[in-house]
């Protein structure tokens, strides 16, 4: 067993929660997977069969035929959650229906089962307050796709257990995963807060004439990305200046310090700006072409993710 969690089940099954699923399942987990939707659970061993092909034909698993069987669509959720020590739930990001869900999963796993949300931005205790075992619930927020990237965002609610943080940290570090603490509740956590600072920069420079979409992007895949895809930001400040981040903040901690109270005031993204930059995408990329271009960059990603694995092995010999 390559992890802590001999059976992980999965609640919801999206992309979040397929990801999630292929994820534990290579990791040596038997992963049960629900979906209120009887759809979706027609459709689940298909989509979950493909997806580890596509990380087989990228070099980034081996096995997938033995992680494929022990994957199982349950009908219930009460059949999913028998015998499972952890669960991961990526129903809609709404407070409402991750706290009716919480509910249930709570009122049906045993006293040392642990549950991760998939949330990203919704802290614990917005949706667990009246759950029961609620001290065995956190937030588990990984990167999408959750498959191919590695960062998992563990931030507890106030009356989450300690030991339950390590557990997850633990187990998820040994998959391969990187959970990254967050040490107390805070909106958006630390992924979407740092992506937000960027996006509403992003929207407010379009929104006032200083630069196409196309450009914007181009600033970041071909510029900030390519540092960061190793990298985060004081790694890159440290790194940028011949005397450290001092240095660096010598020199430029004034220009940022400007750029930052001249948005003091930041608006709201209006109905408006939304149609131009949509109507300006959908020239780029036509609505029926998302899946294929979603398609596009999760190969795009596992073929880096390749790459940087390969990178560490070689810095560590």
């Amino acid at each position: 067993m390559e992890n802590g969690f001999r059976h992980t089940a999965i609640v919801g099954a999206g992309l979040v929660g397929c990801g999630w699923a292929v994820t534990f399942a290579l990791a040596g987990s038997t992963v049960t997977l629900y979906d209120e939707r009887a759809e979706a659970r027609q459709n689940l061993p298909e989509r979950l069969r493909g997806m580890l092909d596509d990380l087989e034909k990228a070099g980034l698993a081996n096995h997938t035929a033995e992680a494929f069987s022990r994957m199982r669509v349950c009908e219930t959720l009460a059949q999913a959650l028998d015998g499972a020590d952890y669960v991961q739930e990526s129903v809609f990001e709404r407070v409402e229906v991750k706290a009716t869900v919480s509910k249930d999963i709570g009122a049906l796993i045993g006293p040392q089962t642990i549950v991760g949300s998939s949330s990203s931005g919704i802290p614990a205790s917005a949706f667990t307050q009246e759950v029961p075992k609620r001290e065995r619930f956190l937030i588990a927020h990984p990167v999408n796709p959750p498959h191919l990237a590695p960062v998992v965002e563990l931030v507890p609610a106030p009356w989450t257990a300690p030991d339950v943080v390590l557990t997850v940290r633990h187990a998820l570090a040994a998959m391969g995963k990187v959970p990254v603490e967050v040490r107390r509740e805070i909106e958006g956590f630390i992924l979407n807060r740092l992506q937000g600072a960027l996006l509403n920069e992003a929207w407010a420079l379009y929104e006032e004439g200083y630069a196409s979409i196309e450009d914007i992007d181009a600033t970041v895949s071909h510029g900030l990305g390519l540092r960061w895809a190793f990298m985060g930001p004081f790694e890159t400040i440290d790194l940028n200046a011949p005397g450290g981040v001092a240095d660096y903040a010598e020199r430029l901690a004034p220009l940022y310090h400007s750029i930052a109270l001249s948005r003091t005031e930041p608006r709201g993204w209006s109905a408006d700006l939304i149609r131009r930059v949509t109507e300006e995408r959908r020239q780029s990329l036509p609505l029926e072409k998302i899946p294929e271009r979603s398609a596009w960059r999760d190969r795009r990603l596992a073929a880096l993710v390749a790459h940087l694995r390969a990178q560490d092995r070689a810095d560590r010999n």
